[in-house]
């Protein structure tokens, strides 16, 4: 049993003297685990951070096995983001969200082609909009996906202003108002062109702490609390780290 795939590097755990646990995002096989010799040594040095893309083979004796992978090193983009505190959370936020969620060896290609488009994303200055994007992106892979074309009510594209924390639907600001209080701001960075003009006004730092808050509510709910998962301490700083830069005194 054996394969041959690029991969992204999603964690690493010390097993043994010199061996790691190695868990990846493969382009073709999914969410894989497996045991890494000489994980701490020199010629290794680098190459299993989480993030960074490598070329990996895998074998086992039976398929049902943790099995054995030897690493290539493609590119370290943890190196790019050294000096970037924000977008290097954000990274290790979503590899910590992908481990926790994805079924293991189930292709996930759409998931492995947006986070590569991700991590290049984090190294602009519209780091922030790309990840929030990815989180809704995520929950829509694991079948959790957010409605946000149409009026839940109406079935009307326009005016789009909040999200039914119910349905995970869009809802227009006037069928919304009355309920308002019941319901999630949709940031109009999300919508588009569909957004209510209040939307489009306000300041995108505020509309950032909104998807934080929506992209937030459907993870916790949907992932952390119903499938018994311990919440992702990367996902809590980075939205806190959001949270504040958004703030106004």
């Amino acid at each position: 049993m054996d394969w041959r795939d690029d991969a992204i590097v999603l964690s690493t755990r010390k097993l043994g003297e010199n061996s790691a646990r190695l868990t990846v995002l493969t382009r073709d096989y999914g969410r894989y685990a497996g045991m890494v010799r000489g994980a701490s040594g020199k010629a290794l040095r680098g190459t299993l951070e989480s993030g960074n893309l490598i070329r990996t083979s895998w074998s086992a004796r039976l398929s049902e096995h943790l099995g054995q992978f030897k690493c290539e090193l493609l590119r370290s983009h943890v190196v790019d983001l050294l000096l970037l505190p924000g977008p290097l959370l954000a990274l290790s936020s979503a590899c910590a969200l992908l481990e926790v969620s994805l079924p293991e060896r189930v292709p996930q290609k759409t998931l492995y082609t947006g986070t590569l488009g991700l991590i290049d994303a984090l190294k602009s200055e519209y780091w922030k909009p790309a990840y929030l994007r990815w989180e809704i992106g995520l929950l829509q892979e694991l079948g959790y996906g957010l409605d946000l074309s149409c009026c839940a009510v109406t079935g009307k594209s326009q005016d789009l202003h909040f999200v039914s924390p119910k349905s995970g639907r869009a809802v227009s600001l006037a069928e919304g108002i009355p309920y308002r209080e019941r319901l999630l701001p949709l940031p109009a960075f999300l919508s588009g062109a569909a957004a209510s003009l209040a939307a489009r006004e306000t300041p995108m730092d505020d509309q950032y702490n909104q998807a934080v808050k929506l992209a937030g509510f459907f993870i916790h709910r949907d992932l952390f609390v119903a499938k018994g998962i311990r919440p992702v301490a990367a996902r809590d700083r980075l939205a806190s780290m959001i949270w504040q830069d958004g703030r106004v005194d």
